[in-house]
């Protein structure tokens, strides 16, 4: 088995990866397929931080839309990470793997308030660090949130596990003809105005000098086999 590239790691899982189809907001075999995933890339001797997204449940920009005030439908997608977050931990625990989960959204008799010198506790005593509530503030992507997150705590690289495997020119599942970046640059990503980050996400990963790889969750390993730089994926560097 190849030995992992990277020491530490954010992996970004949205919540829609977390579902088993249209009608299962949160699926207890994914939950546990990603949970064994995360836990064996631990075991290779990875610092891992996960930021999960909350897109399952609702998402602030979408139901704003709807007349809610922006600010307030934001507060209410950071309840739905917590919810992810809160979920996700269980499953990991259950797959052997200590894990603390922290919130940005004070709620300490759920989990742990986020505070960066804890987290990095957490990291260095070998345990998965599951992080909800995106920043803590409206207007910003938990896209964003994990690049925010990543750049405090030290992490060489950004994984954004997807259901494609990378970063295509067109929609893959629309178009057969769609070709697949096998690397780009953070200015390419923002000049193609490509969809898999929101800009502010891929220009604070470009400022930070984090690189990002896209692949698919999919399958069984796919964190522990990106982690040692097997399978497709897109990694966009400085």
């Amino acid at each position: 088995m190849s030995k992992p590239r990277y020491r530490r790691v954010l992996v970004k899982v949205s919540g829609e990866a977390l579902m088993g189809g249209e009608n299962d907001t949160l699926d207890p075999g994914t939950l546990a397929r990603i949970a064994k995933d995360l836990a064996a890339t631990r075991d290779l001797g990875v610092d891992i931080a996960v930021m999960v997204g909350g897109g399952n449940f609702l998402r602030g920009a979408t139901i704003a839309g709807t007349g809610l005030d922006r600010a307030t439908a934001d507060q209410m997608g950071m309840l739905a990470t917590v919810i992810n977050t809160l979920a996700l931990g269980d499953a990991i625990e259950k797959a052997g793997a200590a894990v603390r989960t922290l919130s940005a959204v004070p709620m300490p008799t759920i989990c742990e308030p986020y505070a960066r010198q804890r987290a990095l506790k957490h990291l260095k005593d070998g345990r998965i660090v599951v992080l909800g509530g995106g920043t803590g503030n409206p207007f910003f992507t938990t896209d964003t949130s994990a690049v925010l997150r990543a750049a405090e705590l030290q992490c060489e690289v950004i994984l954004k596990a997807t259901d494609v495997d990378g970063v295509y020119d067109a929609d893959p599942k629309k178009n057969p003809k769609a070709k697949r970046f096998e690397r780009l640059t953070h200015d390419q990503a923002l000049a193609l105005d490509l969809k898999v980050m929101d800009a502010a996400a891929f220009a604070l990963a470009r400022d930070a000098r984090l690189p990002i790889i896209v692949f698919s969750i999919g399958v069984g390993d796919a964190i522990a086999a990106t982690v040692r730089g097997e399978g497709r994926s897109t990694t966009i560097s400085p």
